[in-house]
């Protein structure tokens, strides 16, 4: 799954290829702000892990991998 994280007053976005569900991560995000949890954890395939303050979070948008292509259109 791709996670991009939008925190508040920063103009770029945290972005991480999370080996979990989309369903974990958003049940993760879920109980970080419905228990009133200080900071979200999340981690990515490579073991990195990101912490983000809760009262900072803008967004957070949970997506399937895109697959960049390479390559060139012929014009027809």
């Amino acid at each position: 799954m791709e996670v991009r994280i939008g925190v508040q007053h920063v103009n770029r976005e945290l972005v991480l290829d999370s080996a979990d569900t989309g369903d974990d991560v958003a049940t993760t995000v879920e109980r970080a702000l419905a228990d009133d949890v200080r900071t979200l954890v999340l981690s990515d395939k490579s073991g990195r892990r990101v912490v983000v303050p809760t009262a900072t979070l803008a967004y957070v948008d949970i997506s399937e991998g895109s697959v960049r292509k390479v390559g060139f259109g012929v014009a027809t």
